[in-house]
């Protein structure tokens, strides 16, 4: 299941991380300086500086979740995330020290010594917390012995996930159901123990420590009577909503106004997300631009003499919430490509383009103006192809689940196309992927994608 967004909760695990966090940053300073500088105590700078990087830590850390509950999710997810939390720390302290012009007073080695240790020292002390609890549940000293009602599709997902959730401390001990064909029988592996009128009888002579209500939407009555049956005892009651039967993209559980709010799907790039992502394009496409600047200079020239006309192509385009803007290209059109025909599709073996024209498309660096559409706030690096105004009207008849790629930006390159899927390719995987995509972003992804395209480029059957 998704990670989900919840109210902060204070536990032992998450005290024990974040008092862990702060004493590894301040044991790194100290030793750093220690073994480097060969001074103790540090000048009263560093040890300000050192506090004011544990007020960071205590302010940017929880915003990346790692103080969450880490049920179900991988240490690989949990470094990433701190990862990038402690490049927000580098970032704001740097910042910091140049903004204030006390840079130079500091030194640069320890800076970066202190840095990199603090990062390498904390993400151990997880794995290392990692493992003891995963040992505890193993020996069975934390473990949640849970049952579900419901024997349905929905309680046996809930099964599968929980039993496949490595180090959960959750363990399925069965199923209740009302249906008298299911009991004392196996559903993924676990036994339906009964009716949930006999949940009562075992909740008081059994180890049951939470029963995990998993009844579709329409058995509201049986759920209200389970929850009347159990309100007597001291049990702890979760109910799993049914929405896995809806289209969910980037769901989450929300807290608003003091009301559960489920999300069936919303953009990632919201809060911090939305910087990160702001950051990225911002950075790379000006970068871009000032690499390949003499290579568009170049293509501008050839454009020019190739054939009549301007050098940039432009058209409307639909991106982020279904809002029109104007996408740039350079042209490998006559410019009368369109006159008689409108608008139509670019397809495989068409002659419509120059020969200088279908070079640039082969190759894709058509596109490379779309950069100035990024620095404009039009467009990201990575995201769904935008499509002309003309076939969206189109396409979001045809195609279930179209409309929803412009919860996010559109993007000069993106999973789909590392995919081959460009052009004349199947429109509905196309939109599978870009719905995989949104579903699954991260500042690691988008990097992934923009490697795999410069790979890519040489070797695509439908880029023309």
């Amino acid at each position: 299941m998704a990670r989900l967004v919840r109210k902060p909760q204070t536990t032992l695990f998450a005290v024990v991380l974040r008092v862990s966090d702060l004493v590894a940053t301040v044991v790194v300073g100290l030793a750093v300086f220690r073994f480097y500088l060969d001074v103790l105590p540090p000048p009263e700078r560093y040890v300000l500086l050192l506090g004011g990087a544990m007020l960071a830590i205590s302010a940017i850390f929880p915003a990346f979740q790692l103080y969450e509950p880490q049920r179900g999710v991988s240490v690989s997810e949990e470094l990433r995330e701190l990862l990038l939390a402690w490049l927000w720390v580098g970032a704001l302290v740097i910042g910091t020290l140049f903004a204030t012009k006390s840079a130079e007073t500091f030194s640069r080695v320890w800076i970066g010594s202190w840095l990199t240790g603090s990062l390498l020292l904390t993400a151990a002390l997880r794995i290392l917390f990692r493992s003891a609890l995963r040992a505890m549940h193993r020996h069975g000293l934390i473990e949640r012995r849970i049952v579900i009602v419901g024997a349905g599709e929905l309680g046996r997902l809930v099964a599968e996930r929980i039993r496949g959730s490595a180090g959960s401390g959750l363990t399925v001990l069965g199923f209740y159901d009302d249906d008298p064909k299911k009991q004392n029988s196996l559903l993924a592996g676990c036994p339906v123990l009964g009716s949930p009128d006999r949940l009562v009888i075992d909740v008081v002579e059994s180890a049951i420590d939470q029963v995990w209500i998993a009844l579709p939407l329409r058995a509201e009555l049986r759920i209200r009577s389970v929850l009347a049956l159990l309100r007597e005892h001291p049990i702890e009651v979760r109910f799993v909503p049914d929405i896995y039967g809806f289209h969910l993209l980037n769901h989450s559980l929300t807290d608003v106004a003091g009301l559960p709010v489920i999300s069936l799907t919303e953009t990632p790039m919201s809060g911090i997300n939305r910087l990160v992502k702001a950051l990225e394009d911002y950075g790379l496409a000006a970068a871009g631009l000032i690499l390949f600047s003499p290579l568009l200079l170049l293509i501008a020239v050839g454009v020019k003499l190739s054939s009549p006309g301007p050098v940039f192509y432009r058209q409307d385009r639909v991106t982020w919430n279904g809002e029109r803007f104007t996408m740039y290209k350079f042209r490998t059109m006559p410019t009368d490509a369109e006159a008689t025909s409108g608008p139509v599709w670019s397809r495989p073996g068409e002659s419509r383009a120059t020969p200088f024209g279908a070079l640039l498309r082969r190759l894709s660096l058509d596109e490379l103006p779309q950069l100035l559409n990024v620095l404009r706030g039009e467009m990201s690096l990575v995201g769904p192809r935008p499509e002309r105004p003309e076939f969206v009207s189109q396409f979001r008849q045809q195609i279930p689940g179209y409309m929803q790629k412009h919860i996010v930006k559109a993007g000069i390159t993106g999973w789909a196309q590392v995919h081959d899927l460009r052009g004349s390719s199947d429109l509905s995987k196309r939109i599978q992927y870009d719905l995989y995509y949104i579903d699954n972003w991260s500042l690691w992804f988008d990097l992934r994608i923009l490697v795999l395209t410069l790979g890519h480029l040489l070797h695509s059957r439908n880029a023309y």
